[in-house]
């Protein structure tokens, strides 16, 4: 069963008038489902080539449609969250060629010959394909990445002057009168206390070890959850003092006073915040531009793909006729019964076991079964259909 969120490409041999079948189809299917999208799709005269390119090609689509169609859902996934989730805003950069999606396939798609000339072989113009959509990747990879890095700097420079006493920065919190003098002996030493813990440092730290100047500790700041202060030791029992507070759940600040470092920070903090936003233009841009890109190489992958099951299915000469249908979710059943219906006719030239008794010159040997087993596990019906997905907003 088809997906209720996609869109269909159909194909079909061309045994009759085109205009005539689209018309009849059209009448029935909005009969039949109520409002369902239907359009022609013009398929290319494209070189078929031998018929053991045409099976390599068939068992090489999924991989390549798989990736391709990852491709597309993650630089969708880079604007959701570039846009915070905002489906208007989403909207605005879902598009392909400066139009929605449903515009570009409904309203007259056409493949692109300037690009992807049909004078060249399938498989020449799968592996343009698959190198196009390759380098999206990579180059969506790379930005997002090198965005991701600023991104998280600037996070962690934000937290650090919006935590608590215990992980911000104190550069906006110390003063000069907190410290001591340059001394040749003695230092001040920052530390974090717990609130709940603020009595017990006042009658422990200056015993928590020897040579603690007495009555030094002073007091610098205070949040909800810590009380910050400086208390003067000496030089030779750091290490010993740092020990202790640890055991006793005091936090010793790493940190070394400085007038000009306030300033310094917030240079960085203003630098980071600059990096972050010229990041974030670009990638959005990016992401816009390759979105279009990557959806339109995704659509000819599937036409390509199409068309190979088309003269796989059907054989030569290859003449097909397509559709694209977007169907009701809430009438999907009615949609695909319509359709079978209607190409009910084709049940004898759309069998995939007496294709593979044909290839085989009708002997469908357990051997072929395995070679081919990809193609036969297939879901089928009378037509050929595959599925493009919908840019859920």
């Amino acid at each position: 069963m088809p997906s209720d969120q996609s869109t269909w490409l159909i194909s079909i041999p061309q045994d009759g008038d085109a205009e005539g079948i689209y018309q009849e189809l059209y009448t029935k299917l909005n009969r039949s489902s109520g409002s369902v999208s239907l359009s022609q799709l013009p398929l290319p005269s494209f070189k078929t080539g031998t018929l053991d390119s045409l099976i390599t090609l068939s068992e090489e689509f999924p991989k390549q449609d798989a990736f391709f169609t990852a491709t597309v859902a993650k630089t969708v996934d880079t604007l959701r969250n570039l846009l915070n989730n905002d489906p208007s805003k989403l909207a605005q950069h879902i598009l392909v060629n400066e139009n929605p999606v449903d515009d570009y396939l409904l309203k007259g798609w056409k493949w692109n010959d300037s690009r992807y000339g049909t004078q060249r072989g399938l498989r020449e113009m799968m592996d343009v394909l698959i190198k196009e959509m390759t380098s999206i990747d990579n180059v969506m990879k790379s930005k997002l990445n090198t965005y991701n890095l600023a991104k998280g700097q600037l996070v962690q420079m934000q937290r650090k002057k919006t935590g608590n006493l215990a992980v911000r920065s104190l550069a906006d919190v110390v003063k000069k009168e907190h410290y001591l003098e340059d001394s040749e002996y003695m230092e001040t030493v920052l530390v974090a206390v717990p609130k709940n813990l603020v009595k017990d440092f006042n009658t422990k730290y200056e015993r928590l070890t020897s040579m603690v100047v007495p009555r030094s500790a002073t007091l610098v700041a205070s949040d909800s959850e810590y009380t910050l202060y400086a208390v003067v030791i000496f030089k030779r029992v750091h290490d010993d003092f740092l020990q202790k507070c640890r055991e006793n759940k005091f936090i010793v600040r790493d940190f070394t006073f400085s007038e000009d470092l306030q300033e310094k920070q917030r240079e960085e903090l203003s630098t980071a915040d600059t990096t972050e936003k010229e990041l974030w233009t670009e990638l959005l841009r990016l992401s816009r531009t390759n979105f279009s890109e990557s959806f339109q190489i995704l659509v000819h992958l599937k036409i390509l793909r199409l068309f190979v099951e088309s003269v796989l299915r059907y054989g030569l000469p290859a003449n097909y006729i397509g559709f694209i249908v977007k169907p009701e979710p809430k009438t999907i059943k009615r949609t695909l019964t319509t359709l079978q219906e209607q190409f009910a006719y084709l049940s004898g030239r759309s069998n995939p076991s007496s294709k593979a008794s044909k290839i085989k010159g009708g002997t469908a040997t357990e051997e072929f079964a395995g070679e081919y087993q990809t193609i036969l596990e297939q879901e089928y019906f009378d037509f050929v259909l595959f599925e493009v997905p919908w840019i859920i907003l």
